[in-house]
């Protein structure tokens, strides 16, 4: 599928079901790189504008740069009321950012979909010298309880393309990605908590999982309730993550 239409049926789901990130980025990226209410970040990827209300909150211009319609269009109605949010049609590759215009790029749950030298030469010209870059997962522990094992095995048979796409099979490249720079990584706890309903949505939230035509969703869902059924402690069962900030300064790709 095209990954600038995997998400066009998940916006509605994708805005509700999936996590926040840890406030304690910010203050990451305050101490480290000096972010502040002045700064300008182009969150590229920028879905429903999960990370891009966090800078919001911070009071820095979020210019949000996103192909898809629906996500864009979805992020539009959820920080309308942002005066510092800007909706961007745009890709990693053609963000059509003016040059030297941002302080930071920031990407969650996105770095993995992007052509990697398109977007690193993008990124190079519009951000200012001594810039920063950003690359933010939330990353679902697999099988850390009995509940998340289960969850993972019921990925595994039902994904249409799961092993495929995971963000993980990029993160080998991200060093490559800030060279001749370096790129430091930060880790913080995160977690959803999600009664049976909101699991379903959290489910349908996912690109490489059946649409509600196809024949495996149905199969999909009564294994998923007897996977809730028996993991739920009342009535809830919880998502933990472990929030990965990846940052460095841009670097011209050559």
């Amino acid at each position: 599928m095209d990954p600038l239409k995997r998400f066009s049926t998940r916006a509605e789901n994708y805005a509700k079901y999936r996590p926040g990130y840890p406030p304690a980025v910010i203050g990451l990226l305050e101490n480290q790189c000096g972010l502040n209410s002045d700064s300008v970040v182009a969150d590229i990827g920028s879905g429903t504008g999960i990370l891009s209300e966090l800078f919001l909150k911070k009071g820095c211009r979020v210019l949000g740069v996103e192909p898809n319609e629906a996500m864009r269009l979805t992020a539009e109605r959820l920080l309308q009321h942002y005066s510092n949010f800007e909706s961007v049609a745009g890709t990693a590759e053609s963000t059509t950012l003016s040059s030297g215009s941002v302080n930071f790029i920031t990407a969650g749950q996105a770095f993995h979909w992007f052509d990697r030298e398109n977007a690193k030469r993008e990124f190079a010209r519009i951000l200012k010298p001594r810039a920063w870059i950003v690359l933010v997962w939330n990353e679902r522990q697999l099988d850390t309880t009995p509940f998340l094992s289960s969850y993972e095995d019921l990925l595994l048979r039902y994904g249409t393309d799961y092993s495929q796409i995971r963000h993980e099979t990029v993160l080998g490249a991200i060093d490559e990605f800030f060279s001749p720079g370096q790129v430091q990584c930060v880790t913080f706890e995160n977690a959803q908590h999600f009664d049976f309903e909101s699991l379903k949505g959290r489910v349908q939230s996912a690109s490489y999982t059946p649409e509600q035509s196809a024949p495996e969703f149905e199969p999909m869902m009564v294994e998923l309730r007897r996977i809730f059924d028996a993991h739920q402690v009342y009535n809830t069962v919880t998502f933990l993550y472990t929030t990965k900030v990846y940052y460095g300064r841009a670097t011209q790709s050559s």
